[in-house]
């Protein structure tokens, strides 16, 4: 690349992307002239490029509602970046939060209103020693194996390619087809995987059945890596310890859904990233990415079509 590029911002020129793209030392500009397009918006919208247009870094980590609108088929010669890894620390303080909660029992601490000490001992329990399967050892994967270490957890990894996670407690790294080996080995399983075909209900009634009755399930990916029926039929009877959702399926869950009243169950509303954090870490990658497209330089999230994230 030259020592400039052209880059347009929409569909709505936010300020912090402007001085992001400006900062890193590229022009804005109108499309219709553009080497880049920084798309803060969703599928909807989207618009067709022109055939300047090299890259296009995309506003969201998960990108399955862009294969579904055929984004990346209407555009084979375009490199597509995701915003994966950019709000990794905020989702990873969320899903360790959730985590928690599970483990010390708080659910069922906060809705007391009378003092039942004895009832709860048996089902508080600790993560030192514990292991945890994060299941999805991307950016937001690497950053919760990151936070536990301080909690004495051990963790088994799995990534696509089975690459080694270095980290004293991460016991073991493995590929994606050899998944069925973390479940039962497993003291609490964290999902941080991207949604593809492939990955559509990974955890469903037999990988619920060989977890324990005091394991936690955590899901920060998104909905449909679990399926619902079965994860509420193995938290009514028992057979796990109980589910930290911040994502669900359907989404938004709607009242009166079972759910809801499982005591042995916290939601939370698709907000361990919330906007206000959102909007300056994106900015951040952007910047990032801005300067490694002027000096030539692989860019960060690059999507894999055949991958599917």
């Amino acid at each position: 690349m030259t020592n400039s590029a052209r880059i347009a911002l929409g569909p709505v020129a936010e300020e912090s992307l402007r001085r992001a793209i400006t900062g890193a030392g590229a022009e804005i500009t109108a499309l219709s002239e553009a080497q880049a397009l920084v798309w803060d918006g969703g599928p909807n919208g989207f618009p067709e490029l022109p055939a300047s247009v090299e890259w296009v870094q995309l506003y969201s980590a998960g990108v399955e509602d862009f294969f579904t609108a055929g984004i990346f088929d209407r555009n084979p010669n375009v490199v597509f970046t995701s915003a994966a890894g950019a709000f990794a620390k905020s989702v990873a303080e969320g899903t360790l939060a959730l985590l928690l909660a599970g483990v010390r029992y708080l659910p069922e601490h906060i809705r007391a209103h009378t003092w039942r000490q004895t009832d709860f001992f048996p089902r508080i329990d600790t993560l030192r020693g514990r292991t945890v399967a994060v299941v999805g050892a991307g950016g937001i994967g690497r950053e919760v194996i990151a936070m536990l270490e301080p909690f004495g957890a051990r963790v088994i990894a799995v990534n696509r390619s089975g690459t080694p996670i270095t980290a004293p407690h991460v016991v073991e790294t493995l590929p994606a087809h050899r998944i069925s080996e973390a479940w039962a080995r497993a003291d609490h399983v964290v999902v941080a995987a991207p949604a593809t075909d492939d990955t559509r209900h990974l955890i469903g009634k037999d990988e619920l059945a060989q977890l324990r009755p005091h394991s936690w399930v955590i899901n920060v990916a998104r909905g449909s890596l679990i399926d619902t029926e079965a994860l509420v039929a193995a938290l009514r009877d028992g057979s796990i310890g109980g589910a930290g959702l911040d994502v669900t399926e359907p989404e938004p869950l709607p009242d009166g859904h079972p759910l809801w009243d499982l005591p042995n169950v916290i939601i939370t509303p698709h907000d361990s990233n919330p906007p206000h954090l959102r909007t300056a870490a994106f900015a951040e990658h952007v910047a990032d990415n801005v300067a490694r497209f002027l000096r030539g330089q692989e860019l960060n999230a690059r999507i894999d079509p055949t991958a599917g994230y």
